[in-house]
């Protein structure tokens, strides 16, 4: 965000109109892309009328790095390895995809402590991804409105998500690229304690949640973003928005819910689906922070079940050269961005002879044509904050 911030201050600080006043938009800038050493790089064709966006036109492409061609290339495990770096906040559930739809290709029956664990570990990334959104972008809006320094939210932010990593890395080996599914369960076993830290850690997360969204429930960082850039549930629908992001448009879709997979079948009783109606960034951030507490709810109950079953195989017996039967199929989850989805054809070889991904953060960005005219050029940070993509995700 401060890339996008510190921009948006450069380009309003220079400020001048092309024509006379009142002669319509006179003035094309280009915003972005950002700096290579930036997090990611996304460039807006934007042309105003004042003070106001008359039209934007998002540029993709400027971290693409053929990941689709490369898959094509490798055998499932190397994928793995490519897929979970697009979405980096999100990095098992990309890894999850791949490795679903390899399964359902080869009829791969996944022992059920894999199935638990693995619904486990997606929760637990959720709610990383949900705090990374939650501990930069709410404070940095409040702190811009008010003209002070962010403050407690984002602390206790920063250390929630600390201890899940944490978590995450003592039965990974990674904090970013986690790279511990494989087709057919997981890579290692669960180590011993682990599931006793977890539900520790949950509870000192929950604990925190009433600190961390203190920003959004204030009422600088409300008048900053309630009313602002308004998404419509139809505009969602027609460009294949998903995620908080779409439920704050009053589109209630789940994929955990509505077409479940892994164990959240049998986890009904604990998955709410937050939804608001108003559609503005105030919504998109609220729907965000609810997600986050549901997400630990099913985490405890996951740890719960995974602690209650008997001990058994954490994967399933693989040759040691795996091939994939010809044929296809597709898979599709609910990342932490929205749908993710894998389209897998396969020759029987060991590598795919196609693997088509689609991205939550491609459909969210290419929402900002119709979203954008009409905003401010003041509200541009909170309205991309609050679309909830990666660019990497985006660009594949």
């Amino acid at each position: 965000m401060m890339a996008v911030s510190e921009e948006l201050t450069a380009v309003t600080s220079t400020w001048a109109r092309a024509g006379d006043p009142g002669t319509g938009p006179g003035l094309l800038i280009n915003l972005g892309s950002a700096h290579p050493s930036a997090h990611g790089m996304l460039k807006l064709r934007l042309t105003l009328d004042g003070d106001r966006i008359a039209t934007a036109e998002p540029e993709i492409g400027f971290m693409h790095r053929g990941a689709e061609k490369l898959f094509e290339a490798r055998d499932y495990r190397q994928i793995v390895v490519l897929a979970n770096r697009h979405d980096w906040l999100g990095a098992f559930a990309s890894e999850l995809g791949v490795v679903l739809a390899a399964e359902r290709l080869a009829r791969i029956e996944v022992p059920p402590r894999a199935i638990w664990a693995r619904t486990l570990l997606a929760e637990l990334n959720r709610v990383l991804s949900h705090l990374a959104f939650l501990s930069s972008y709410p404070p940095e809006i409040a702190a811009s409105a008010a003209g002070s320094e962010p403050g407690r939210s984002e602390q206790a932010a920063f250390r929630a998500r600390e201890a899940l990593q944490a978590i995450m890395e003592e039965i990974s080996g990674g904090r970013m690229h986690y790279m511990f599914n494989r087709v057919g369960g997981l890579k290692e076993e669960i180590p011993a304690g682990w599931l006793d830290r977890v539900r520790r850690t949950v509870d000192s997360v929950r604990a925190g949640l009433p600190v961390i969204g203190a920003t959004v429930a204030g009422d600088r960082f409300r008048a900053r973003t309630r009313g602002t850039g308004v998404l419509t549930g139809e505009q969602v629908r027609q460009y294949g928005v998903s995620g908080p992001a779409a439920r704050a448009c009053g589109v209630d879709f789940d994929l955990r819910r509505d077409e479940p997979y892994l164990a959240y079948g049998e986890l009904a009783g604990v998955l709410r689906v937050p939804v608001r109606a108003e559609g503005d960034c105030l919504a998109r951030f609220e729907c965000l922070l609810d997600q986050v507490a549901v997400c630990l709810d099913l985490a405890d109950e996951c740890a719960a079940r995974l602690a209650s079953l008997p001990q058994g195989p954490i994967s399933a017996r693989l040759p040691k050269v795996f091939k994939v039967p010809e044929g296809h199929a597709y898979a599709w989850t609910e990342s932490p961005l929205g749908l993710n989805g894998y389209y897998l054809v396969s020759r029987g070889g060991k590598t795919p002879w196609r693997l088509k991904l689609r991205s939550a953060s491609f459909s969210n960005v290419a929402v900002l044509p119709e979203l954008l005219p009409g905003q401010r050029v003041a509200d541009l940070a909170p309205i991309l904050g609050s679309l909830f993509f990666i660019v990497g995700d985006m660009d594949r």
